[in-house]
């Protein structure tokens, strides 16, 4: 927890700079050196010539070679996992638009944060299939119907209806079975149409019943209410932002995914950059590795700076190179340079790898400054 004198400088200098100032800093002088640390962190610009890409790329790649955890499992809840360590680092970096584990953080408004009603808010989330509803699917050969025995306590649980389930299934069948309510608010599916395959259509119907959606959000497979610090938030595994937004009792300004294309889509780039940024650091810090946030940034910028995410790949950044000797060093040469041959493409050299290539002095340090004769 940062000291209260330290908060307006918690989104400008790395937490860990904060806390070791705490540790050593007497309370009364700790505003004074909070500010001179800030002031001189800020300050600490770069000398033009410095590779710093190079240093990035290897103050994250070190560290990187000793992460090893690759899930996270949420204790009492089936099949909620978080991808975590390396392979959620590269799926960062790769900007991969299907992620193994989304995940979401939602913030609720008062008085749902302190635990009102918080299991009934949670199951609103959730998506809920048929087969959730159903204690049990009774197969009438003759008539070549289903019958669904509904578990009313569920229904009521998640605040929806019979009728509600009713139109649901309606709605996805509609083709393939007319549908009506029996006799102790259970409903009734008959197939339409008879051939001499309908059993076996019948059968493939009971089995695509237990996944067709009644309610909740789509995409929202789990749901977990966690107490943190002093409110309660929900954990989920699946996501979608857009209409867990729209919920009335959702705080909008905190709640989070994991998938930085879905923050994309619905926030805008700036906070897809944040959200790398974010993802990230959590990912080296419950490593407990220290890496400087200045370097994640210019990774992230570096992603961002097209106004779409691209990868660290082949097909995102380094597709976007102006040196066409630049993109052959990284993965596939022969396409690279036969294409640029094809259109008269020129290499200006403006930059490291090609001089390298080429045992020319690399426009860094004391290879940038050049001298220049009048004719």
């Amino acid at each position: 927890m940062v000291h209260e004198q330290l908060k307006q400088y918690v989104e400008k200098i790395p937490n860990k700079l904060l806390e070791e100032l705490e540790a050593h800093c007497p309370a009364s002088k700790l505003k004074k050196a909070a500010e001179k640390l800030c002031e001189e962190y800020l300050n600490a610009n770069i000398a033009p010539g410095e590779a710093v890409g190079l240093i990035s790329a290897e103050s994250i790649g070190e560290p990187g070679t000793q992460m090893t955890l690759n899930t996270f499992h949420f204790a009492g809840v089936a099949e909620m996992n978080v991808t975590m360590g390396l392979p959620r680092m590269v799926e960062i970096l790769d900007a991969r638009k299907s992620i193994s584990t989304p995940t979401m953080e939602i913030f609720l408004k008062s008085p749902y944060n302190k635990g009102k009603d918080i299991r009934d808010v949670a199951l609103q989330i959730k998506e809920t299939s048929t087969s959730y509803f159903v204690k049990e699917f009774t197969i009438n050969v003759t008539n070549l119907s289903i019958e669904l025995n509904l578990d009313q306590e569920k229904i009521r649980e998640v605040h929806t209806s019979v009728k509600t389930l009713a139109k649901a299934l309606e709605k996805a069948l509609v083709k393939e079975a007319s549908i009506k309510l029996v006799e102790g608010d259970n409903i009734e599916l008959k197939l339409k149409g008879k051939d001499e395959k309908s059993l076996n259509v019948l059968y493939k119907l009971k089995e695509k019943l237990k996944d067709i959606y009644v309610t909740g959000i789509k995409g929202i497979k789990q749901v977990l209410p966690v107490k943190r610090k002093d409110e309660f938030i929900i954990i989920t595994a699946g996501s979608n932002l857009k209409k867990v937004l729209e919920l009335e009792f959702v705080d909008t300004t905190r709640t989070v995914t994991n998938d930085i294309h879905e923050i994309n889509s619905t926030l805008g780039i700036e906070a897809a950059r944040q959200a790398i940024i974010d993802e990230l650091l959590k990912v080296i810090e419950a490593q407990g590795l220290n890496v400087d946030l200045r370097h994640i940034m210019l990774v992230a910028d570096t992603m961002c700076m097209g106004g779409s995410i691209k990868g660290i790949t082949r097909y995102g950044v380094v597709s976007e190179k102006a040196s066409v000797l630049a993109r052959a060093s990284f993965e596939t040469p022969l396409r690279h340079l036969t294409n640029a041959a094809l259109v008269g493409e020129i290499d200006y050299l403006d930059s490291v790898v090609e001089n390298v290539m080429l045992n020319q002095p690399v426009p860094i340090g004391t290879g940038l400054p050049r001298v220049i004769a009048k004719k």
